[in-house]
């Protein structure tokens, strides 16, 4: 794949992995442990400091203050941030793969140039809010609403498992445009948080994902312009397909949090001695690291392979699925070898092991859990979709 100007969409990658990975080890991992043991948010000044280093706009267009790059540019140093600090790395996942890329993806030129630059520079940020209490598999038995009266939309409803819930300056809020049953009259309006009727839930304690805000957030008569509408009506698909950006995000956070299991393994097992010998001279502890690095190299081709097909639009549906079920469910076994291979210091905070398992459960159920991933996979493979109501 190339250029406009002939050259190699590869040229120069290596080089953001590498400057990436340097950031990561130098500056961020000396203080995740910390950040996450307190619970820490990330701080704004660090999100600025990132949109300086340009790491925030990597997939979006010069015109608004990115770099035009692939999408697999943005997952590299997804991943290398997400081996040591995944909330640094989270930072770089919403710009480049979360809402603010579907905005450049679906929005009017209007809203890209009022929503993108800020978002790109770290001065802002943007959540998206699909689930509701009653809503989350079944995301089409959503009840929130925005009706169009006078050239304005008014927004109810309440919002559940928003990542970056009462942090985020603005929501891509997923509801029901018109009265049409089911996902026919589901769409997508832009809501900032400042709007007389936005409010927040308590925020959630959540078992990993620390250092990433979550709360519910609450529309109450929230008047926005009608300039906010993203997707009408019957958009839903649309949406959808839109959101499978999202997913090679999140692929690429379980496939950090596999890759740097196996990577405290191979150190541990070479220098921790019992029975008078290296752990890595032991049969079992050599069976164990393979199956590590056959299930993480596994995810990796896949989530390559769907990365590689959207280049600088949006991936096939079904090769992003199966990235991203693949991926989640290798990270939580490949933490929980990690943990077994580690005995009694994989359980300790001082390793980072459980904190990596702890992140990985997060990240399998976040943007659609593995059960729902393999209706995806079926309904992809047929052609068809499933009634799942009985």
């Amino acid at each position: 794949m190339t250029n406009l100007d002939g050259t190699s969409w590869n040229e120069g990658r290596e080089e953001i992995q590498d400057a990436a990975r340097q950031l990561a080890r130098e500056r961020y991992a000396p203080k995740a442990e910390l950040w996450d043991r307190e619970r820490t948010r990330f701080p704004v000044e660090e999100r600025r400091y990132l949109g300086s280093l340009g790491l925030l706009g990597i997939t979006h267009d010069a015109a608004y203050g990115g770099s035009g790059r692939p999408v697999i540019d943005a997952l590299v140093v997804v991943e290398e941030l997400a081996k040591e600090c995944r909330p640094a790395a989270f930072q770089v996942f919403e710009t480049n793969t979360g809402p603010a890329q579907v905005v450049n993806q679906l929005g009017t030129e209007e809203q890209r140039k009022r929503f993108l630059p800020p978002i790109i520079s770290g001065e802002t940020t943007m959540a998206v809010a699909i689930s509701e209490p009653d809503a989350g598999s079944a995301a089409t038995d959503m009840t929130t609403r925005a009706k169009l009266a006078g050239g304005r939309y008014t927004v109810n409803g309440t919002k559940r498992w928003i990542s970056n819930g009462s942090e985020a300056d603005s929501y891509l809020v997923y509801a029901r445009i018109s009265d049409a049953p089911g996902a026919k009259g589901i769409g997508a309006v832009i809501v900032e948080a400042d709007r007389p009727g936005v409010s927040f839930g308590s925020p959630e304690r959540l078992m990993g994902f620390r250092g990433i805000p979550s709360a519910d957030v609450i529309f109450d008569d929230v008047e926005v312009p009608e300039e906010n509408l993203l997707v009408g009506a019957g958009g839903f698909r649309q949406l959808f397909t839109a959101f499978s950006i999202e997913r090679l995000g999140n692929a690429t956070m379980s496939l950090a949090i596999g890759q740097a299991a196996l990577d405290r393994s191979l150190r541990y097992a070479q220098d921790r001695s019992q029975f008078g010998k290296p752990l890595i001279e032991f049969q079992n502890i050599q069976l164990t690291l393979a199956d590590m690095m056959m299930q993480v190299e596994g995810a990796r081709q896949l989530l390559l392979r769907a990365a590689h097909h959207a280049g600088t639009g949006l991936p096939v549906p079904l090769e992003v699925s199966l990235a991203k079920c693949t991926a989640n469910e290798m990270a939580k076994r490949v933490s929980d070898l990690a943990m077994q291979l580690h005995g009694g210091n994989g359980y300790t905070e001082e390793y980072g092991i459980e904190r990596l398992h702890r992140d990985a459960h997060g990240w399998a159920v976040a943007g659609g859990t593995p059960t729902m991933q393999r209706i995806r996979i079926v309904s992809e493979m047929l052609g068809r979709s499933f009634n799942q109501r009985g």
